[in-house]
């Protein structure tokens, strides 16, 4: 059963599914967190390897991944969302390498499939749409191999560049994630819905014992968020330094927690 939420959520996405690709595929800082993400996932996941991907929108990832060696079972809470990635990866010849199914990740008991898989992969936040996280992590022991690694992407409670608007006046973005406890509302394409946002100390509170953190790196800790429009193409020269100062630091203390985002990549004991 889809919770409320949910449902919102999935109202949203998939009413953004139609210009979500036209809005972020040629966003310079988009672009860059992929690769970020990409690059982690792969350093700790094999080619031939079987993904289980939640909240994979339109099918950015599950379409790289495949097109590198891995076999991928797309998922997502929106239709919408589903029927472009399908689209998507029809034109690209790829229906044999990746598979759909409409899923909250909240209910992966209830997958067709029930196989475990090599790795699961969960990118830009889309965990952070529900307040049952602790429900969907403790599934994933079940669902992943002996060895297996998750990658998730997840919105912090802290962001650094963020909490620094508020010398631009910005004190409502500045601030919405310190009084986030009971979460946060969030509008796209006129649908609202609740985020909530999560630690890595949370993601190891509640995976201990069955697994073990490969690593936590930090994401547009240094970089601006990618809602900072045209940031990359006004100061090139501004971004390639930030870029390199956050390749740098990225796994040190404090940086790798208080980014936009952080990849945290943990391995089934």
């Amino acid at each position: 059963m889809i919770e409320h939420n949910e449902q919102f959520a999935a109202a949203a996405f998939s009413k953004q599914s139609a210009v979500f690709d036209a809005i972020y595929s040629n966003n310079t800082i988009v672009q860059y967190k992929r690769e970020r993400v990409r690059e982690a996932m792969m350093r700790y996941v094999q080619q031939g390897s079987h993904i289980l991907e939640l909240n994979c929108g339109t099918g950015e990832d599950a379409i790289f991944f495949a097109q590198n060696g891995y076999t991928v079972h797309a998922t997502d809470i929106s239709q919408g969302m589903l029927n472009k990635a399908a689209a998507k990866i029809h034109q690209q010849a790829l229906d044999e390498k990746i598979s759909f199914e409409q899923c909250s990740y909240t209910n992966l008991q209830s997958l067709k499939d029930h196989k475990q898989y090599d790795a699961i992969f969960s990118n830009f936040g889309g965990l952070n749409c529900t307040n049952e996280l602790d429900k969907v992590l403790s599934s994933f022991k079940t669902i992943l191999k002996p060895g297996g690694v998750a990658c998730l992407v997840i919105l912090p409670k802290f962001c650094l560049p963020e909490t620094l608007l508020i010398f631009k006046g910005k004190f409502k973005t500045a601030m919405r994630r310190f009084f986030s406890s009971k979460g946060r509302t969030a509008h796209i394409e006129g649908e609202y819905f609740t985020c909530w946002y999560y630690n890595p100390s949370y993601v190891k509170r509640i995976l201990k014992g069955d697994f073990s953190v490969e690593t936590i790196e930090g994401l547009c800790t240094f970089v601006p968020p990618s809602y900072i429009e045209h940031f990359a193409e006004k100061y090139p020269r501004m971004f390639g330094w930030l870029k390199s100062i956050e390749q740098r630091l990225k796994s040190s203390w404090p940086w790798r927690t208080i980014g936009d985002y952080y990849i945290m990549v943990l391995r089934r004991k």
